[in-house]
């Protein structure tokens, strides 16, 4: 626990210089390699990558006005952002790097219960925001102790590759060193049936108990890659379907890896690759392969798939759900072959020879 009661209170506009981007000359390109910035809550605030010679230099923060309001990023390379969407915050009188911005984010999303539809984060409220930063003998926010803080502990507790990403020792190299292109005009439609084997999600209700976190729950989220909880198997065995006495075998319940996990509902066409078993709620149609194809799903097959799936995700709502009654019959357009098969080899190559591939 910190004990923030010797720290002061500062508002935006002393710490940071508070811009909105200006860039005109963006072209959404499939060939673009700058991030795009917009009001997203996930893949740090990147919803795609354009073409630009017009950009913000990176060492800032970014933070969303609207949409996911108060969704802090720090973004570490050259980037282009939504005017409408997206605040950039450069510090004032002290260079910025990973591990202050890692604490500062973490600050000004904690500001997100303030915010909805109709209260937006604007330019105006974020100067007049306080945030509680420790100070130092001068009374100025004191940077060092923070960095040193997120360096010895928050750091040590990451997973080895987030880990590689806070401390910029990650691999930024493709796994392979070849330039692919996306020629989408050559692809060819097939209905959801034809490529998955689509099955139905289990739970209406969670496991209440918690007695172990060997098994991910899967549920209607948009990050984490969908795991809203973890259980032991016995909780699993235990809990019924809808929280009562008709319980359901565990066969049932479980769900081996190697597939894909889809939001039905909530945070409907959230795709995410599974690796390992899970359980998962009704919400979410775990995909896997169709056995026809004789083809084994990868991370990186997986990663391809799951890009397109996530782009129809605009034609469904609340009020239309994408159940497996429905996703059967839903297209999806992929490369293929001569003979008109998936080219699942392009697919894997493809995520292959993009940056940071190593890291997946």
């Amino acid at each position: 626990m910190i004990d923030t009661n010797n720290w002061g209170w500062f508002s935006y506009k002393q710490l940071f210089t508070i811009k909105t981007f200006k860039g005109n000359n963006i072209l959404n390109s499939l060939k673009g390699n700058i991030p795009f910035v917009s009001a997203s809550a996930v893949n740090n605030g990147i919803t795609t990558f354009v073409d630009s010679d017009e950009f913000e230099n990176g060492g800032k923060i970014t933070v969303a006005r609207n949409g996911s309001v108060c969704s802090a990023f720090y973004q570490s390379q050259n980037f282009c952002a939504s005017p409408d969407d997206i605040r950039i915050f450069e510090l004032k009188g002290h260079k910025l790097n990973v591990y202050i911005a890692l604490f500062i984010c973490t600050l000004i999303e904690k500001e997100k219960y303030r915010f909805a539809y109709g209260r937006k984060f604007g330019t105006k409220r974020m100067k007049e925001q306080l945030i509680k930063l420790p100070v130092d003998i001068n009374g100025k926010p004191d940077w060092k102790w923070i960095e040193q803080f997120v360096k010895d502990s928050i750091i040590p507790k990451l997973p080895p590759k987030a880990k590689a990403v806070w401390e910029e020792t990650y691999n930024t190299s493709p796994i392979r060193n070849k330039e692919l292109f996306l020629e989408v005009n050559n692809w060819q439609w097939f209905r959801y049936d034809e490529i998955f084997d689509i099955r139905k999600g289990f739970y209406n209700k969670k496991p209440d108990n918690h007695t172990g976190n060997s098994i991910p729950f899967i549920g209607a989220t948009d990050n984490n890659n969908g795991i809203t909880e973890y259980y032991d198997i016995q909780d699993i065995e235990e809990a019924s379907k809808a929280g009562d006495e008709n319980n359901a075998p565990l066969r049932d319940k479980i769900f081996e890896g190697n597939c894909i996990t889809v939001s039905n509902n909530g945070s409907v066409g959230y795709a995410f690759y599974q690796k390992e078993r899970f359980t998962c709620s009704h919400d979410v149609n775990p995909l896997y392969i169709h056995s026809k194809w004789n083809q084994k799903l990868n991370p990186y097959i997986a990663m391809f798939l799951c890009s397109l799936i996530e782009k129809e995700r605009y034609r469904w709502a609340y009020g239309r759900k994408w159940r497996p009654k429905r996703m059967p019959a839903s297209l999806i357009k992929l490369p293929i072959k001569s003979a008109g098969e998936p080219d699942w080899e392009f697919m894997e190559d493809y995520i292959k020879s993009m940056p940071y591939s190593t890291q997946i």
